[in-house]
């Protein structure tokens, strides 16, 4: 058969639903490309135009419009033959033109198994997608030409492109609703990377369908029959099972081959969306449904666009798995977004909806590229993204959201928006308040309670499952932590500098950019940045900043580093996320304290006398001298050691003496005892020295205690 009887074959599938002008175009490509490719081969042996075409019926079969297939002719032209970009231009226009490069930039990503590259690519392909889908969608039936024809292919480079297929473009396809493009990628990847699995499942469905025939059939006969007697127009097909979900559930579900075959699958196609109920109402009349098992995305579609009615019926001892939909939603379903183009013309609802769902998930990719520091980070958030489970929950007013299942209140939060997710600070699920990290269930209302001045809390990120709420947080974590450092970072330069006997302000813009050049970091922020982080040392940049240029690369000499005592950093006990209190000593407001930088984490306070704390002249240098501010009213921890004779119901008086001191108990230990005396540990709550005082006075007179003693470990 020559080429230009399949280019003629295609030209005559076009003219069901495009006009002959731009069937004529179509074919003015095909010959371009013809003509560029002329002398290429493919490792099958065939002439290298094979391919464009095979990717072209492929779009036809979904009616895609002209442009697509003209892309889909063109898609290796300036990859390939050296054709720029601008000859296309010139020949095709600038969307085809567009749509070519795109989908060229696309092919140049190999998603290699090393994830960075993997990833960084994946954000390539955000932006081309959020420039314009169709780029995606020639991309889609490319690869799956490429996987159709994989057997050539040396073994690594099959590996390779079969694991993209199933990691990438398979979830894709499924995200933009193409059931059907989805479903071969997957098998055609399952079946490439595990061949002797893929033929071992193949035998088994064909050995059971055999077996399974009559059963099949009674059941299909008495659905037919039941449209019949009550005039419902529907056409049944069997489903078949896809061996890479066959797969997927016996390997991740644990469940047998037989408890998956068990089950018989049906799907009735009628007219209209009343039919679709009318035969929900038929079906479940001649056979019992399952509780719990009834779906209705029709009235609340999936996050791709998909239509349905699904309810798991039992009878002739067998799970009849039915799916009720129409001819438009079984198009959807099949060909998703690009079903998009097939009803362009009328102004069918279902679409823009499909098409604006598809515009709200590649705007959240867009947006969470932007929030995340690197490829890694974005690539985590977008996999989770990428197909979930939804489950839909309700705003107050009656909006449907929906949401990947596990997805909690801040999940939801985030979803509305992301100032709202940024100040929640509770919720209430169905009017009742709930805690944030409570999985939602499909059905609740979810109202979420915000205030002014509200920040997100670090340990949001150990429950939420959602990539934006993910991608949200950190972003705010981030630029926190970044702010604070910087702060901290300033205090104890100035500190140093006073030492010094210099002030930051005298220093000029000239010195300080010596010193950000000497360092190699990006700006003076950065620097003071990373003296909060406990990266670099404060007294060095000082150093640094009073010496001159000539003293950069001298060695770092600490005798001249005098630091002044009353030059002390003051602290209030709440300084975020870059100071912390030492679980050794457990210092209070009132104890001599001292600062030491954790490289990377900010300053640790320690108490003045901690064991923890350097022995010697160099470490103790680097210690910051600290003073407590005078108005403190938060709670510390403190850890009391009491020994006191066994008497009924001492521990109850000596809890009642720590509240009578205003104290808080966090918790009570008894940590060993005879038949006569025993000792308790007591951590309590206090807000600083002379209030430890007043609650060790309290338990001191006890009669039952002999000793009270602070605890440093």
């Amino acid at each position: 058969m020559s080429e230009e009887a399949t280019v003629e074959e295609l030209a005559k599938e076009l003219s069901s639903y495009l006009d002959t002008s731009r069937i004529n175009q179509v074919r003015r490509a095909y010959y371009y490309a013809e003509q560029a490719h002329e002398g290429q081969m493919r490792k099958s042996g065939d002439r290298y135009i094979t391919h464009p075409l095979a990717v072209a019926h492929i779009l036809a079969e979904l009616r895609l419009d002209h442009q697509s297939l003209m892309a889909a002719m063109l898609h290796d032209v300036i990859e390939d033959t050296g054709i720029p970009k601008d000859a296309l231009t010139e020949q095709f226009g600038e969307d085809v033109a567009e749509l070519v490069d795109g989908v060229s930039k696309l092919t140049q990503i190999e998603f290699r198994s090393r994830a960075e590259a993997q990833a960084e690519n994946f954000q390539k392909m955000t932006l081309a997608m959020a420039k314009d889908i169709r780029v995606i969608l020639v991309k889609l039936a490319d690869r799956l030409h490429n996987m159709r024809t994989l057997g050539p292919m040396p073994y690594e480079k099959r590996q390779r492109i079969a694991t993209e297929t199933l990691d990438i473009y398979a979830p894709i396809a499924n995200r933009l609703g193409m059931h059907a493009i989805s479903t071969e990628l997957e098998d055609l990847g399952f079946s490439s990377l595990y061949p002797m699995r893929s033929k071992y499942i193949s035998k088994a469905v064909d050995k059971l369908r055999g077996s399974h025939r009559e059963i099949i059939d009674e059941i299909r006969g008495k659905l037919q029959e039941k449209l019949e007697e009550r005039g419902l127009p529907g056409r049944i097909q069997g489903r078949e099972k896809h061996l890479n979900s066959i797969y997927n559930k016996m390997k991740f579900k644990q469940k047998s081959f037989h408890e998956i075959m068990d089950v018989y699958a049906f799907r009735i196609i009628t007219d209209t969306e009343d039919d679709c109920y009318r035969i929900l109402g038929a079906v479940h009349s001649l056979y019992k449904p399952l509780p719990g098992r009834f779906k209705d995305y029709i009235a609340m579609p999936k996050a791709n666009g998909y239509q349905s009615l699904h309810t798991t019926l039992f009878g002739m001892h067998v799970n009849i798995e039915i799916q009720i939909r129409t001819e438009e939603m079984e198009h959807i379903a099949n060909n998703g977004i690009a079903a998009h183009w097939m009803y362009k013309t009328d102004d069918s609802g279902v679409t823009n909806i499909n098409q604006s769902r598809v515009d709200r998930w590649v705007k959240g990719l867009m947006e969470m590229r932007e929030r995340a520091d690197d490829s890694m980070e974005f690539i985590e958030h977008v996999k989770v993204d990428l197909f979930p489970d939804e489950i839909y929950v309700f705003t107050p007013k009656g909006r449907i959201m929906e949401l990947p299942s596990g997805a909690t209140s801040v999940d939801f939060a985030y979803a509305i928006h992301t100032d709202i997710g940024n100040a929640a600070v509770a919720c209430r699920i169905n009017r009742n308040l709930a805690s944030l990290s409570q999985p939602l269930q499909s059905g609740q209302t979810v109202e979420i309670i915000t205030a002014p001045g509200a920040k997100p809390n670090p340990a949001w990120l150990s429950f939420v499952v959602t990539g934006k709420a993910r991608s949200s947080i950190r972003h705010v974590l981030k630029t926190r932590k970044r702010a604070e450092s910087i702060e901290l970072g300033r205090t104890l330069l100035k500190k140093s500098l006073k030492g010094f006997g210099a002030k930051l302000a005298d220093i000029s813009d000239a010195q300080k950019q010596a010193v950000v050049n000497h360092n190699q970091v990006n700006s003076f922020d950065d620097l003071i940045g990373d003296i909060g982080l406990g990266n670099r040392m404060a007294y060095l940049v000082a150093r640094q900043l009073v010496s001159g240029n000539e003293a950069l690369d001298g060695p770092a000499s600490l005798e001249n580093v005098e630091v002044d005592k009353q030059g002390a950093v003051t602290i209030r006990g709440t300084e975020g996320m870059l100071v912390r209190f030492a679980n050794c000593c457990k210092p209070i407001p009132g104890d001599p304290v001292v600062g030491m930088m954790d490289s990377g984490n900010g300053m640790v306070i320690h108490s003045d006398t901690c064991s923890r704390l350097p022995e010697d002249d160099e470490g103790r240098a680097r210690l910051t001298h600290l003073k407590w501010a005078k108005d403190i009213t938060d709670e510390f921890s403190v850890e009391l050691r009491v020994e006191l004779e066994r008497q009924r119901g001492v521990i109850a008086e000596m809890a009642n003496a720590v509240a009578m001191a205003d104290g808080n108990i966090e918790r009570i230990n008894v940590e060993e005892q005879n038949a006569k005396f025993g000792i308790v540990s007591l951590v309590v709550h206090v807000n600083g020295r002379k209030h430890l005082a007043r609650v060790m006075r309290r338990v001191r007179n006890i009669r039952a205690v002999t000793h009270i003693s602070r605890v440093r470990h």
